[in-house]
């Protein structure tokens, strides 16, 4: 036994659960928010030519990708900070910003590595059940925040049950929040929205100081395995996300695997209304079976299923389909192949 001492904290930490992975006969992966396509044309050529330089050091915080980013959402490279996915942009915002003493709200449920990265940094977390249809309540979000609280968490499109906030109610949370508490916009798949009153996150910075926005290239630019993400808002909170960046985090082949997928607007506009497509297509479907499941702005749907979410689960693995349950509570579908989507479908059809 070691006598070395654990920070309480680290000790009470939850164990991320991944998406379960394909193992034998063949299986149609939908427990994972990934895109189902590869990664868009030339991506894959770019980064094999990268190869040569492996035994190089990447820029210590992908500066040359920063400044492509602040380009696409027209603003200055000192606004973003750029990571190993934007699970880590998360955690070095939060270590920036709170500590022992301190809390974080968030609603619940959502991104699984809140409690997570909330706990790694020793604040304590403050969690607010969502409202109906599995859409957040920003009025008693904002009601949670005291004296302790440092940062509150958004996640729109929620996940995993998938509405995304609108733009009127998140002006009025952002009015009754104080300047002092930090809001991170969690939006890792505002590509995939088509809701017309959905938020404008991007376009908010301007008008917040203490708005910072998350994006990632994992869902839309099909790079999950690179893991890139960034933080976009005013410079000042950016440079101290920066300052708590571990250094060289972003690979030479996700840098470049980045900043090619931004050349590429055309092609990224065709696999996200691909995706979309499916995932009306799996909505319909799940509509008509009789299910009642929330408004999917993401790439992925959800199904309410409380006790039944694990058996739900293994009757989707025993059909060749791989869902994501989260136990009590409901099951995440991603949208995947289209075989895999009317496998998954055929399943469903059974548990109304």
């Amino acid at each position: 036994m070691t006598k070395v001492r654990i920070r309480p904290s680290v000790a009470k930490l939850p164990t991320y659960q991944p998406g379960g992975r394909p193992s034998g006969r063949l299986v149609y992966k939908l427990s994972s928010n990934e895109s189902p396509y590869p990664p868009l044309p030339g991506v894959i050529a770019a980064v094999t030519d990268s190869a040569v330089d492996l035994n190089r050091y990447p820029s210590m915080l992908a500066d040359e990708l920063a400044g492509a980013i602040a380009r696409l959402h027209g603003l200055e490279p000192g606004q973003v900070a750029v990571g190993a996915g934007s699970v880590a942009v998360l955690a070095h915002t939060l270590t920036a910003v709170a500590g022992e003493a301190d809390s974080v709200a968030y609603p619940w449920r959502s991104f699984e590595a809140y409690p997570i990265l909330t706990g790694i940094t020793g604040a304590e977390s403050v969690t607010v059940p969502l409202g109906p249809e599995g859409r957040l309540d920003l009025e008693a979000l904002a009601a949670a925040i005291n004296a302790r609280t440092r940062a509150v968490l958004v996640c729109s499109p929620n996940n995993p049950t998938g509405p995304a906030v609108h733009q009127d109610e998140f002006d009025r949370f952002m009015a009754a929040v104080p300047e002092s508490v930090l809001v991170v916009l969690d939006e890792a798949y505002a590509e995939f929205v088509t809701d017309g009153e959905a938020v404008d996150g991007i376009g908010a910075i301007a008008a917040h100081g203490n708005l910072v926005v998350l994006r990632t290239f994992s869902k839309a630019y099909g790079l999950a395995g690179m893991r890139v993400g960034y933080a976009l808002g005013r410079s000042r909170l950016i440079d101290a996300i920066r300052a708590v960046t571990t250094p060289f985090s972003v690979s030479a082949m996700a840098e470049l695997a980045a900043i090619t997928s931004l050349q590429l607007t055309d092609q990224l506009r065709q696999r996200v209304a691909g995706v979309v497509q499916r995932r009306t297509f799996m909505f319909e479907g799940l509509v008509a079976q009789g299910w009642q499941p929330p408004d999917p702005q993401g790439n992925f749907v959800w199904l309410d299923l409380g006790v039944d979410s694990v058996p739900f689960a293994d009757a989707c693995r025993r059909a060749g389909v791989l869902v994501r349950p989260f136990a009590d509570e409901g099951v995440r579908v991603s949208v995947g192949e289209q075989e895999g989507v009317e496998r998954f479908l055929e399943v469903a059809s059974t548990w109304v």
